[in-house]
């Protein structure tokens, strides 16, 4: 158990304004590009306080919908797709040059993670996006997933993410957010989650099922209103369980 070690990620710059109070806990972070959130000043700030707790910075694109909070699917074309990608990426990193620091990672937002997770027409255009930047940046993706399986084939370094405050289907999608058990807000509850996920690699599913499961980074979301809280207890555990948080 000693020599499991684990990061812990959360999505920022989301129009919240928790970063300073989130950033000194986690170990990477996802900045929103202008998707779904986000704008020069937003991303600029995120970067400053990732540099200053020596976080892991990573680019959070989405579909482009600030209406709906990058969570609903847009019909476009592969080339639209692609082209809004690359965009949002290429504005963080302009910053993340701006501000002397090094991007890490990609981590596709709300829509567009569940859809490269099943689709592997959006997986491959996202994968595409990555191999176009010419760095050594890492792709967080789910286990299992059909991004994975692009990423691994076409030698994109992944990292393998799952959710602390989320629930999961048996198929290791997750639970709607339009159904009621979708987000875990009690923090036991999702002490446990994570630890069957790290230390015992499974996952009880919202149907008692209990599924396989590999992670290397865990997420949990900014926007979530116990997310101090959670994030607090979590590392606790996590840290008395033997698990090195890096």
């Amino acid at each position: 158990m000693h020599n499991i070690s684990i990061d812990i990620n959360a999505d920022i710059g989301e129009g919240v304004g928790n970063e300073a109070d989130l950033m000194p806990l986690l170990s990477s972070c996802n900045i929103a590009c202008g998707g779904h959130a986000g704008d020069y000043e937003s991303m600029r700030i995120c970067v400053e306080l990732a540099k200053q707790h020596r976080v892991k910075i990573g680019a959070h694109p989405s579909l482009p919908d600030k209406d709906n909070f990058g969570r609903q699917i847009v019909d476009m074309s592969c080339a639209a797709l692609y082209q809004t990608v690359k965009n949002q990426i290429k504005s963080l990193m302009n910053i993340v040059r701006e501000e002397h620091a090094a991007l890490h990672h990609i981590k596709p937002h709300g829509a567009l993670y569940n859809l490269a997770a099943k689709d592997r027409t959006t997986a491959e255009v996202v994968v595409e996006v990555m191999k176009s930047i010419h760095l050594p940046l890492k792709l967080y993706v789910p286990y299992g997933s059909v991004i994975s399986e692009v990423a691994i084939k076409e030698g994109v370094p992944i990292v393998y993410e799952v959710f602390a405050d989320r629930n999961y289907n048996d198929d290791l999608s997750l639970v709607s957010r339009t159904k009621e058990k979708a987000v875990i807000h009690d923090a036991d509850k999702m002490t446990l989650h994570v630890q069957n996920m790290i230390l015992y690699k499974k996952v009880t599913a919202v149907n008692g099922v209990e599924v396989p499961i590999k992670a290397d980074t865990i997420c949990i979301h900014g926007d979530n209103p116990e997310v101090l809280k959670l994030i607090k207890k979590l590392r606790q555990n996590l840290i008395d369980s033997g698990v090195k948080i890096q």
